[in-house]
């Protein structure tokens, strides 16, 4: 998956910089929490690494009995990319856009559906926010990963698909796919011609999608620090942004203290759109598809 492919990229480098090897580790279950729980719990000695995003930020509502606290469990590293989050259409829906959407789905209640890579990913939540902002009921339907959601969508089974666009683009060129909204604030050069949402119906709409490197909470300021600055080099590597661009990621690197505070501004803006679990929400969805299981990446410095 894109995550272990990212994670891989910057341990191949990292141990470069580093007087150890860096060695990649997936462990599985619960959307990520497994793996972002077992880092939690690591020694804080800075040999543990977690690629966070922002499904750990979204846990605490998604969630029951989460195992860890995102904003004090952990020690933010580094920023180290982002993707937008599209929102794609079969071509036979007669919709060009979010206003065009809300119209559609209001005039015919009940006939839309959206696929989504599962529950508690942040393109669930942009299912979800969509809903509550612009007064419309399009349930998500949940996968275990974003392939077969795209399987079902080129086939028409399911209407909407709320998708990272590097895996969708060649079937939007062919004209099979259609891209109709963009969930962050600006347009994206990658799809120049798609609105977003925030534009065409929503004004402030956002859900971001990020990657970045977290360590347990209490690892020493040096060992921070030090870490931090290899993460910034290796963003600086020519041959990392064009293998992080052929994935969709834009790089993007922000220093510890900035990743700190995206964090904490989403965790702020999470709690007001989602003042209660959301798990409730989860039972209201179609049932989940497919038999993919979900991925965390833990990054180990040994």
């Amino acid at each position: 998956m894109l995550r272990d492919t990212v994670a891989r990229i910057v341990a191949d480098k990292l141990q470069e910089r580093l007087p150890q090897p860096v060695v990649v580790e997936n462990r599985t279950g619960a959307g990520g929490l497994i793996g972002a729980a077992s880092v939690a719990k690591a020694s804080p000695d800075g040999y543990t690494l977690l690629v966070m995003e922002p499904s750990a930020v979204l846990a605490k509502w998604l969630h029951k009995n989460v195992a860890f606290d995102v904003l004090s469990d952990f020690t933010p590293v580094a920023l180290v990319t982002t993707t937008p989050l599209v929102l794609f259409a079969h071509p036979s829906l007669p919709v060009s856009d979010t206003k065009d959407l809300i119209a559609y789905s209001k005039a015919n209640p009940g006939k839309l559906a959206a696929g989504t890579p599962g529950v508690g990913t942040p393109h669930h939540i942009a299912a979800l926010m969509l809903n509550a902002a612009s007064g419309i009921d399009i349930p998500q339907v949940p996968y275990r990963g974003s392939a077969p959601a795209l399987s079902d969508l080129r086939a028409g089974q399911i209407p909407l698909l709320w998708a990272t666009p590097v895996a969708v683009l060649p079937f939007v060129h062919q004209e099979k796919v259609k891209a109709i909204a963009i969930a962050t604030l600006e347009r994206e050069p990658i799809l120049p011609q798609v609105p977003t949402i925030a534009e065409s119906a929503v004004p402030g709409f956002h859900v971001d999608i990020w990657l970045g490197m977290a360590a347990p909470a209490r690892v020493a300021a040096d060992t921070v620090r030090l870490l931090d600055q290899a993460i910034g080099e290796i963003t600086r590597i020519a041959e990392v942004g064009k293998r992080m661009s052929t994935l969709g990621f834009n790089l993007d690197y922000r220093p510890a203290e900035k990743f700190r505070e995206l964090i904490a501004t989403d965790h702020a803006r999470y709690a007001r759109s989602f003042a209660q679990p959301a798990s409730s929400r989860a039972d209201q969805a179609f049932g989940s598809r497919s038999t993919a299981s979900a991925c965390s990446t833990r990054a180990f410095m040994l």
